[in-house]
C-alpha cells in the first residue's frame, strides 16, 4: 500500500483528503510536529508528499528545501495562495506539481495517481535508459555517468527520459506537458520552463546540459552527435 503523508495544518481539509485516499486504497498520514516535519518524512519515508504553503513555524518552501537535502521523495503543493508565482517557486525548489484550494477531489486523487505512476514505473518497463555514457534510472531518478551521478526529481526524471528515448528528434513542450502532467489540468509553459532550467543546472558539470537544446516555440531536442 502506498503512503502519502499530508502536511496541512487545517484538520477539516487534512480528514477529506485522508479520507479520500483511504477509498482509493492510499495509507495516510499526518504531521505530529510542525517544527519537525522533515525528521517525521526521514522516519516514515512515504511514497509522496502533500505539502501546504502557509504552516506553522515555517511555510512550505522551507519544508520542501529541507527535504530536498536529503530526499527526492514526489512533493504536491495544495494551497489556497494564488498559482503564479507560488507554482513557479515551488516547482524551482523541487516541487513536482501544484494544486490550488479549493480543489476537486477527483482531481486531488487524479494528480496524486499520476505523479506516482511516473515515479514508480510499471514493472514491464527497462529499469534503466541508456544515451552515449550516460545511464538513467527511471525508478530512482539517478543519471550516472564515468564521473559520478546527479540525483533527479521525478519530474526531471520524466523530461529527461523522454529526450533519451527520442534523440536527435523534436519533443514538443506539449509532449512533455502531457508526459509530466497526465491528467491535462496543469499546462502552463512557464511552469516546464523552470523544470526545463532546473534539469539544464543539474546536468552542466557532466556535460549533458550542452546537448540539450531548445528550439523556440516548439519544443526540445537532445543532440546524439555532440562530444
Amino acid at each position: 500500500m502506498q503512503k502519502i503523508f499530508l502536511i496541512e495544518d487545517d484538520p477539516t481539509i487534512r480528514q477529506e483528503m485522508a479520507q479520500s485516499l483511504k477509498k482509493w486504497k492510499f495509507q495516510t498520514t499526518g504531521v505530529q510536529d510542525f517544527q519537525n516535519i522533515a525528521a517525521e518524512i526521514q522516519q516514515k519515508s512515504p511514497d509522496l508528499v502533500v505539502m501546504d504553503i502557509t504552516l506553522p513555524f515555517f511555510d512550505g518552501f522551507y519544508w520542501t528545501q529541507k527535504i530536498r537535502e536529503f530526499s527526492q521523495v514526489p512533493i504536491m503543493f495544495v494551497s489556497a495562495a494564488e498559482m503564479d508565482p507560488n507554482a513557479i517557486r515551488a516547482l524551482s525548489i523541487g516541487a513536482d506539481d501544484y494544486l490550488t484550494k479549493p480543489f476537486s477531489i477527483a482531481v486531488f486523487v487524479s494528480k496524486i495517481q499520476a505523479i506516482l505512476r511516473r515515479t514508480q514505473p510499471s514493472d514491464y518497463l527497462s529499469e534503466t535508459i541508456n544515451f552515449s555514457e550516460y545511464s538513467l534510472n527511471i525508478i530512482t531518478n539517478l543519471l550516472q555517468f564515468p564521473q559520478g551521478s546527479v540525483k533527479l526529481t521525478a519530474t526531471e526524471g520524466t523530461i529527461l527520459r523522454l529526450l533519451f528515448l527520442n534523440p536527435n528528434q523534436l519533443i514538443s513542450k506539449k509532449k512533455i506537458i502531457k508526459s509530466i502532467w497526465q491528467n491535462g489540468d496543469f499546462t502552463d509553459e512557464n511552469i516546464l520552463n523552470v523544470n526545463l532550467s532546473r534539469l539544464r543546472d543539474k546536468l552542466g558539470p557532466c556535460g549533458l546540459a550542452r546537448q540539450i537544446v531548445t528550439e523556440y516555440g516548439k519544443g526540445y531536442r537532445l543532440l546524439a552527435d555532440e562530444k
